[in-house]
């Protein structure tokens, strides 16, 4: 079965474009032209989507963070104008992926959504399900959940929660986890990291959990 991907650009020319090479790359495609359409379109059907920062009713980062907020737990990957290391630091902040800055090559964006979708299906490599106390994570089904209970994660968060469950109760350095969270050569700040271990932290108090992430200041991380 070919991948859905939702591509969310206010450029109707590009938009063609990106739907028409997409399809060329064995992907099929749901268009959006703003960040509404990308709302309403972001359903448990679609398997990645690709968000235009520069959308005519809202910033893309915005839209990404409340399609999170909506449960939508696929990757997303920016395609974005600015080329300071701020912005990008912006869409990983606001549960992005990947990002591509324009112009780029359809070939490359294709490359990226393969590697976001192996590492969302199988990402934690070639892990299985593993139990960590009252905490039990699957990766084939890309899912958390505490006494049964499902632990809404995006892509990222579980990519770290992956990370700190395989190392059973050892200290995961910081560089670890980045590596483990994001794609290679991503520029991931220190804030970022933490924005994200907060989340999760928050998100697994809310379970009920007694597990906690705990810190080795200025090293890395453990799950306790």
């Amino acid at each position: 079965m070919r991948p859905k991907i939702l591509i969310v650009e206010d450029d109707h020319a590009l938009r063609d474009v990106l739907r028409r090479g997409l399809s060329d790359e064995d992907f099929d495609t749901v268009p959006a032209a703003d960040g509404a359409a990308a709302l309403r379109l972001a359903t448990g059907d679609v398997d990645a989507a690709v968000l235009d920062v520069g959308l005519p009713d809202a910033d893309g980062r915005d839209v990404c963070q409340a399609m999170r907020a909506n449960g939508f737990l696929a990757p997303v990957v920016f395609l974005t104008a600015h080329h300071r290391p701020p912005d990008r630091l912006g869409g990983f902040s606001a549960g992005g992926d990947d990002y591509l800055t324009k112009p780029f090559h359809l070939a490359e964006l294709a490359a990226r959504l393969r590697a976001a979708l192996k590492r969302a299906g199988s990402g934690v490599g070639a892990a299985t399900a593993a139990i960590a106390g009252d905490l039990a994570l699957d990766p084939v089904r890309h899912r958390a959940t505490v006494r049964g209970v499902p632990v809404d994660l995006t892509p990222t968060e579980f990519r770290l929660l992956a990370a700190l469950m395989t190392a059973s109760g050892d200290l995961v350095r910081r560089r670890d986890l980045v590596r483990a969270g994001w794609p290679e050569g991503a520029q991931v700040s220190d804030n970022t990291l933490d924005q994200y271990l907060t989340r999760l932290r928050r998100k697994l108090r809310e379970t009920g959990s007694g597990l906690t992430i705990g810190t080795a200041r200025g090293i890395g991380h453990r799950l306790s």
